[in-house]
């Protein structure tokens, strides 16, 4: 079973070995609709083929002496009846063909969104976002491109080979030389042609995410490109990365260019007209039947021309597959243990033994501590001392390398991971708002919460009179990250956010930093009284928040200097002295 921190109820298993195994147990979810394809294919081209028949029966008709009109009516009606066949199953076969293709791109992104949903913070971390999304959109679309019309056409394109021939065979097995010599070099050709363009798709499928993630970077920072005057260089940046990508599709195009069998085509369409006058001319074939192999011989311009088009949609969608196959198949170090301990968590909190690196560094050294219900707990060191993963240890963003983190005397590796995280609310520095309005960014970790309760929350934030300050109030829609808020706005948003949820441990990492003194000192009251009867984690440098604090962890290159009450830190701990810039 895949370790992961989410997964959907009942969601469809698919075999992951390999792109194409992949792509493959998606379309078996609805086999009826390539059975439909293949079907529908070969009555669509033996409608065709026909037409050619009757065409060359008409000819007969008109050439032999003493005809009549009703025979040439017989010949019409036939052409009439096979047209619309043809009219009809080819519109049936798009259609099956599409809906097979929407379905696909449609599982595959749920599938691709569930499993980045259940993915750790560690994977997160690694990732691109710019990446992230040419797969999930861009590379997802080309799956639907490969079904329809990629595979739609070489499915009618091969029965656009295998009908005719076989309809040639029975007008005279003699005229089977020049179309059986053509169909095998065409089937080797395009062999080789799938071969030389495999690694120009996944180069190019590549390369698109390369470029697309340079560019999320550049415009998600863009404030920071314009304050350092970088816009050349990020031009420069993307323009090299946009003429890399072009470059592989003129790599592409080289490919086809010398991609001959439409050349080749025609020389055999002469040698095949040849063939079948000698053979008339020996009286093996009427000159209606010559009209008729000439039409059938026709039809093999559409397979070898489209292969050009349609072999190149399919390899990029199985390149894409493979990226997408990548990110869903990248393992995570967390599970969401439906079956562990549930239940309403009372706030003690425990660290045993704790050690933690990230990416090959050490951040932890041995840290043990043990935090009683409804205890206020500051947090404080220098910069990288390791302040915010140690409070990640406890919702499990990360777990430790060793040690053990116990809350209410259960580790949380053997808690229900929804049950643990819906009970523990975190403030950072950073805060991220979605564009959407300021009631649903409060109300995000509480979505039935009444608009009663939003306004109380935002209240007890202090921020329900900057929101009331705009026009739509409530309903004001933030932009990006919030980016059309001020930092103490936001930080007073997630701070009406965490007080919404009723957390029973709260973690604040340093989540008033930008919030005026006499704006703090309101927040803090009210912190004060949500803080009673939960536990509170609180990473700060505000000594005025610090001495409130019942207890203070004393941290120091991702070892626990020393821990107690201000009182006695500021008696026996130099490094807690330091801090505050009162070393001897």
């Amino acid at each position: 079973m895949e370790r992961q921190e989410f997964a959907l109820d009942g969601a469809h298993s698919y075999n992951r070995s390999g792109p194409i195994r992949w792509i493959f147990s998606h379309m078996l979810r609805f086999i009826h609709l390539p059975l439909a394809l293949v079907a529908l294919s070969v009555v669509n081209n033996l409608a065709y083929s026909n037409i050619q028949i009757f065409i060359g029966r008409g000819f007969d008709t008109i050439t032999s002496p003493g005809w009549e009109n009703s025979a040439l009516l017989g010949v019409a009606l036939g052409i009439l009846v096979a047209a619309a066949v043809q009219g009809l199953t080819a519109l049936a076969r798009n259609y099956s063909m599409e809906f097979l293709a929407q379905k696909i791109e449609r599982d595959s992104r749920d599938e691709l969104y569930a499993s980045l949903l259940g993915k750790s913070m560690s994977f997160h971390g690694r990732q691109r976002i710019g990446d992230i999304m040419a797969r999930a959109t861009n590379d997802v679309r080309m799956l639907n491109m490969m079904f329809s019309p990629g595979i739609m056409l070489i499915a009618d394109a091969a029965m656009g080979l295998v009908v005719p021939v076989i309809m040639i065979g029975l007008i005279n097995p003699q005229l089977l030389l020049v179309p059986g010599v053509f169909s095998v070099f065409l089937l080797l050709t395009v062999w080789d042609y799938n071969r030389r363009l495999k690694p120009v798709s996944i180069a190019q499928r590549e390369q698109f995410g390369v470029m697309n993630a340079g560019l999320n970077d550049a415009v998600t920072g863009i404030e920071v490109v314009k304050a350092n005057v970088r816009e050349h260089y990020e031009w420069d940046k993307f323009t090299g990365n946009a003429s890399q990508f072009k470059d592989y599709f003129v790599k592409q195009g080289r490919i086809q260019a010398f991609y001959l069998p439409m050349l080749v085509f025609s020389v055999f369409w002469g040698i095949a007209f040849f063939h079948a006058l000698y053979t008339w001319r020996n009286g093996g074939i009427t000159l209606g039947q010559v009209v008729a192999f000439m039409g059938l011989m026709g039809t093999l311009r559409f397979p070898t021309f489209i292969s050009i088009f349609s072999f190149n949609l399919v390899q990029l969608g199985i390149a894409s597959a493979d990226r997408i196959l990548q990110l869903i198949n990248t393992k995570t170090e967390l599970d969401e243990n439906r079956k562990g301990h549930s239940g309403r968590i009372e706030g003690a909190v425990e660290l045993k033994n704790g050690y933690f690196s990230y990416n090959g560094e050490s951040v932890l050294h041995d840290i043990n501590f043990s935090i009683t219900p409804g205890n206020t707990v500051a947090i404080v060191g220098q910069t990288g001392s390791g302040k915010s993963t140690l409070t990640r240890m406890i919702n499990r963003i990360f777990d430790l390398n060793s040690g053990s983190v116990l809350v209410d005397g259960v580790d949380v590796k053997d808690w229900n991971l929804d049950s643990l995280r819906s009970q523990i609310s975190t403030i950072e520095q950073d805060i991220f708002l979605y564009s959407r309005s300021i009631a649903e960014n409060i109300a995000f970790g509480c979505l039935d919460a009444s608009r009663e309760e939003v306004e109380q929350a935002a209240k007890q934030a202090q921020a329900h009179d900057f929101i009331m300050s705009f026009e739509n109030g409530y309903e004001t829609e933030v932009g990006e990250r919030g980016v059309t808020l001020s930092g103490g706005q936001r930080q007073r948003i997630a701070i009406a956010r965490a007080f919404l949820t009723n957390p029973r441990i709260l973690i604040l990492d340093d989540s008033t930093s930008a919030i005026d003194s006499a704006t703090e000192d309101a927040i803090q009251k009210a912190m004060q009284a949500i803080s009673k009867n939960r536990t509170t984690f609180i990473i700060t440098h505000r000594l005025s928040q610090i001495r409130w604090a019942d207890t203070i962890l004393v941290l120091k290159r991702g070892k626990l200097e020393n821990m107690g009450t201000h009182e006695e830190l500021m008696e026996n701990s130099r490094e807690y002295r330091c801090i505050f810039s009162w070393c001897e």
